[in-house]
C-alpha cells in the first residue's frame, strides 16, 4: 500500500498529542512508514515561523501577516518534508494543515475564505489530505483542558467567540467533504477518544483508501 498523507484537526485541549502518539504506535504494529510532523513546523525554517506566529507580543499582529506566515511556514514543510516523504512511498501525519488555517484565519479572524483558497492553490498545487480526523468539542471544555495543561500562547489567549468560530468553521468544513473527514467526538475521556480514533482507521485501511 503506497504511503498516503493524514492529518489530525481540531480546537485546544481536543487531545491531539495523545492521538497523535496512539496513531504513532497504530503504524508502527502494522509496519507502515509513518513520518509524523507537525504544524506550522516541520522544518527548522518553519519551527521559526511557528515561534513567530505563537510568540506573545505588544505588537499587534496583522491578520493578513499571520496568513501569509503560515503559508510561507507551509511551503517550506511541504517542499522539504511532507512531499519528499510521500514520494518515498512514506505515510504522512500532520499535526494541524490547512484546514486549520480556513479554522482559525478563515473563521477565527473573519479572512478571505477565498483568498485562504487562492494561496492553498498556489503552495500546495492539487496535494490535499487523503485523511482528515477531525477531534470535535465544546470550547469550554476544550479551553478548560487547555489550561489545566499550560500557560495559553498567543492564539490560545483570544476570546471565547474566537473559538466558537473556530469550531464552526471545523464543522462546516467537514459537511463539505465528508469523503476526506472523520469527525470524532473529543469531549468523551482520552480513552474513549482513542478508540474512536482506532475506529476510523480501521475501517479505512479496510477499505483500501
Amino acid at each position: 500500500m503506497k504511503g498516503r498523507f493524514i492529518t489530525l484537526e481540531g480546537g485546544e485541549g481536543a487531545g491531539k498529542s495523545t492521538c497523535l502518539e496512539f496513531i504513532a504506535s497504530y503504524f508502527s504494529r502494522r509496519q507502515l512508514p509513518l513520518l509524523v510532523t507537525r504544524e506550522p513546523g516541520g522544518t527548522p525554517l518553519a519551527e521559526e515561523i511557528r515561534h513567530l506566529l505563537l510568540q506573545k507580543r505588544n505588537e499587534q499582529v496583522a491578520p493578513d501577516t499571520e496568513l501569509l506566515l503560515v503559508f510561507a511556514a507551509r511551503a517550506q514543510h511541504l517542499e522539504h518534508t511532507i512531499l519528499p516523504a510521500l514520494r518515498r512511498g512514506e505515510w504522512v501525519l500532520s499535526d494541524r494543515f490547512t484546514d486549520a488555517t480556513y479554522a482559525y484565519q478563515g473563521g477565527g479572524r473573519g479572512l478571505s475564505m477565498q483568498r485562504i483558497s487562492e494561496l492553498e492553490r498556489m503552495v500546495q498545487g492539487t496535494l490535499r489530505p487523503d485523511l482528515t480526523l477531525l477531534l470535535d468539542l465544546p470550547v469550554e471544555q476544550g479551553l478548560a483542558r487547555a489550561d489545566a495543561r499550560a500557560e495559553r500562547d498567543r492564539f490560545e489567549s483570544e476570546q471565547h467567540a474566537f473559538f466558537e468560530r473556530v469550531r464552526a468553521a471545523y464543522r462546516e468544513r467537514s459537511l463539505a467533504e465528508p469523503e476526506r473527514f472523520r469527525v470524532i467526538d473529543a469531549s468523551r475521556t482520552l480513552p474513549e477518544v482513542v478508540q474512536g480514533v482506532q475506529t476510523v482507521l480501521d475501517e479505512w485501511l479496510e477499505q483500501g483508501l
